[in-house]
């Protein structure tokens, strides 16, 4: 499995990068969304994403964007990707694309098999497709909740585009949820953390390798 390739999200401090990049990620994200505690001002993830060398894709995760706070983030940061975390309609995702010209990731939230019919959908005018435990009623953010959904939902199934699991993986579970889904991409965010926002080298770097094991 050492070719998995491994997204580290919600990066907010100068020294996640190196660490980051040291521990294997082939996707750094960046997260646009104030009500998260991994939210960055546009200045401060321009100034990381200056520092993200060539061949590791930039993504920046934003949550129902308006044309103006896209407008906002394309013209100051150097990103490669966007993530759209939010309620989008796939018209829309659409939209985003044409507008941007940048490739799109999309989540879909997973909570039961009924939730699996939306990625067809997406999968039409998205360039890859997160797949992510659908988040809590109750919850004020969409992703980033260190929930895990069934992996046993998505056994075996295949999407036109990539795709990429996410949702409560740990070093510790990583590698089942691999077996189980055959995933090629994984992401984490708050499974490396040392609090919410905050990232820990040591567990980035073993993260990573448990993924690749």
């Amino acid at each position: 499995m050492n070719d998995i390739r491994i997204k580290i999200c919600g990066l907010t401090e100068s020294a996640d990068i190196p660490a980051a990049l040291l521990a294997g990620a082939g996707y750094l994200g960046f997260v646009f969304f104030e009500r998260s505690p991994r939210n960055l001002a546009i200045g401060d993830a321009a100034f990381l994403a200056a520092s993200v060398p060539p061949g590791v894709c930039k993504v920046g995760l934003v949550v129902d964007p308006d044309d103006a706070a896209l407008d906002a983030i394309m013209a100051d940061v150097p990103l490669d990707m966007l993530q759209l975390h939010g309620k989008e309609s796939p018209e829309r995702v659409a939209e985003i694309r044409d507008r941007v010209g940048l490739p799109m990731m999309k989540a879909v939230g997973i909570a039961d098999e009924a939730d699996l019919l939306a990625i067809a959908d997406y999968g039409r005018v998205a360039d890859q497709l997160l797949i992510d435990a659908k988040p809590p009623v109750s919850s004020a953010l969409p992703g980033g909740n260190g929930l895990a959904f069934d992996w046993r939902l998505i056994a075996g199934r295949r999407w036109p585009v990539p795709w990429m699991l996410a949702g409560g993986l740990t070093a510790q579970n990583v590698a089942q949820a691999i077996r189980l889904t055959g995933a090629a991409q994984v992401d984490v965010s708050s499974g490396v953390e040392a609090s919410p926002g905050l990232k820990d080298a040591s567990k980035m770097a073993a993260f990573c390798t448990a993924a690749r094991s």
